[in-house]
């Protein structure tokens, strides 16, 4: 069987065993979880870092927590941290040709969404854009080039910004595609799409985004091999509060596991 054979037959694997446990962990489900129990694991994390990058599932937060599981959410991330930051991503650029910065809405998730009123902030890449509510901020970067070793993921990886994922199934994290591009596997291609940014009701100016993506849909990320990994390198924190899912790990540590990985074998985050 040749190579590359070989390479396609373990991430059709990879990809069907990747499909089966997600869905085998969003059954798992939370239940009611004290609210100073989460406060307590915050204030840990607070104390050390005052920003923070946050995924969340917010089906799990009210099954843990009950009420406006968003409110309830921003809230405590607004008590522990001086800046929250998120991912406002709007793939639909690519065929939409419009980025509004103000009302385009985030394409993945309840959370990201709602999140876009309260953010104070949001970078100007028409694609893959952050939003931030707090004082941290990414002037001085490249934002036309999603992925630039000048841009917005980079300086994320470059500052070691702490990671929450709450509610999901499991682990989350926005910038792999980013550590895909920046060590050049062999799974993407870079593209550039033409269009017009607004940053506010009447300003626009006609922009060129560029973002790498991958070839073919069937590649899917090994997240429990992934996770393995930065267990074994003593970077991620798992917690479990009566099923609601908490993990948090940092940029800088996921970069320093992964990097050997991938320059050993650019296909490793998508085999078994």
């Amino acid at each position: 069987m040749s190579p590359n054979l070989l390479t396609n037959v373990s991430r059709a694997g990879n990809l069907l065993k990747h499909q089966t446990l997600k869905q085998v962990n969003r059954r798992r489900g939370a239940g009611r979880v004290p609210e100073s129990r989460f406060d307590d694991l915050l204030a840990r994390y607070g104390a050390d870092h005052s920003t923070v990058f946050v995924h969340a599932g917010l089906a799990d937060v009210k099954a843990a927590f009950g009420g406006d599981p968003y409110r309830f959410l921003l809230e405590r991330l607004d008590d522990h941290f001086e800046s929250v930051i998120a991912p406002g991503f709007t793939d639909y650029f690519a065929t939409s040709g419009v980025y509004h910065k103000e009302f385009s809405r985030p394409k993945h998730g309840s959370f990201v969404r709602q999140f876009l009123d309260d953010a104070d902030y949001r970078t100007d890449d028409a694609i893959k854009s952050f939003l931030v509510r707090g004082d941290y901020r990414f002037e001085d970067c490249v934002h036309e080039e999603s992925y630039h070793e000048d841009g917005c993921f980079a300086k994320l990886v470059e500052d070691d910004v702490l990671v929450l994922d709450v509610g999901t199934p499991w682990l989350v994290c926005s910038h792999l595609h980013f550590f895909e591009s920046r060590y050049d596997v062999d799974y993407v291609a870079e593209y550039t799409f033409d269009g017009v940014r607004y940053s506010d009701r009447t300003t626009f100016e006609r922009i060129e985004q560029t973002v790498d993506k991958q070839v073919s849909e069937l590649y899917s990320w090994n997240k429990p091999k992934l996770m393995e990994l930065l267990d074994d390198e003593g970077v991620l924190d798992r917690h479990d509060l009566n099923g609601l899912n908490v993990l948090a790990f940092t940029l800088g540590d996921v970069d320093e596991a992964l990097s050997p990985k991938l320059r050993e074998n650019p296909y490793w985050l998508v085999t078994l």
